[in-house]
């Protein structure tokens, strides 16, 4: 297909601290092959771990230089031999390793999924690892069940505005927390029961909210001094679900903690979840998918940018200056 701009892409040609080693540049897009699909893409969500990639902090580390991008929505343009759920002009989102701030890529057909009605393309780029995130914690790993109390931290971006709406469905009663009451607004509005602010000794009022017994689950993206509050919060027979480490610190755990109380501390991989398990993965996304047809899980949308101010999205996740999700819009 003739195209009258070249591709761009944001790619990360140096890792660094300060996003020096990040900037656009031109990428070249070949054709779909077996089971694969080339979309042109409208929007693409930022993530913590794109910043944590740039500095080489991440679990996955793609091979320097690498284009950014966990996750999008686009237009299918090209579709590749065996490819047959799919036709030209659909609207779908994606989630990938790597790759998805550019305005075209070529992915594997399973994982795309047509967007649900209802969403602009900000909303379909941001769904698909922050609902994946919660649902893979909350209902693959931790098993939440009705009645229970669920702990969720980072309450204030994407992830945790997903785990606390997704709790709620479940039927869960949920503790909300992020760094200042400002950012609890949209806890506040997904439907969080208690809201607290994390100031010195915050999980005493866990323990006050739940009259001393402490919560039976806690999601963690944060890590650190975070974390090893959590410990102190759970009830007997609790589960602890380590998403992440946005902190910048990674926690150690006094396992005599665990063992008094009963504890299970469970790592959350949610992509890694789906490719080790494709059926399982296919299966949550249909649900997902069904959730957000019915309103749960819809993300809040903090700040929009164009491709072309990338780095300074990255800056401003960096600097936590944005409740809700950041987008880049590619057109």
């Amino acid at each position: 297909m003739h195209r009258q701009h070249p591709d761009q892409a944001l790619w990360c040609h140096q890792l660094s601290d300060d996003l020096s080693g990040v900037g656009l540049a031109a990428v070249k897009v070949g054709e779909p092959g077996p089971g694969e699909v080339r979309l042109r893409v409208r929007a693409g969500a930022l993530n913590f771990p794109d910043l944590l990639m740039t500095r080489g902090l991440y679990q996955y580390k793609p091979t320097v230089p690498f284009v950014l991008g966990l996750e999008g929505c686009g237009i299918v343009e090209a579709i590749g031999e065996g490819v047959n759920r799919l036709m030209l002009g659909d609207r779908v989102a994606f989630s990938c390793r790597q790759g998805a701030f550019a305005t075209t890529v070529v992915l594997p057909a399973e994982v795309l999924s047509l967007v649900p009605p209802g969403l602009d393309d900000a909303q379909a780029a941001a769904y698909s690892v922050t609902a994946l995130t919660a649902w893979v914690s909350l209902v693959r790993r931790g098993n939440l069940l009705a009645g229970e109390t669920a702990l969720i931290h980072g309450a204030n971006g994407g992830v945790g505005i997903a785990a606390v709406q997704l709790a709620k469905y479940l039927g869960a009663h949920v503790i909300a927390t992020a760094s200042s009451e400002a950012k609890l607004a949209l806890a506040r509005g997904a439907g969080a029961d208690h809201c607290l602010v994390l100031e010195a000794a915050w999980h005493e009022k866990v323990k006050d909210i739940t009259q001393g017994r402490g919560v039976d689950l806690c999601m963690d993206p944060v890590g650190g001094d975070v974390f090893d509050g959590s410990i102190r919060a759970m009830a007997w027979g609790g589960r602890v679900l380590v998403v992440g480490f946005a902190s910048g610190r990674f926690p150690k755990l006094s396992v005599n903690h665990a063992l008094i109380k009963g504890l299970s501390i469970l790592g959350v991989r949610a992509g890694e979840s789906g490719r080790r398990d494709p059926s399982a993965g296919r299966e949550d996304r249909a649900k997902i998918r069904q959730l957000l047809s019915q309103g749960v899980m819809l993300p809040p949308i903090g700040a929009r940018f164009s491709l072309s101010d990338g780095v300074r999205a990255l800056q401003a996740m960096a600097e936590r200056q944005v409740v809700g999700k950041l987008c880049l819009e590619m057109t």
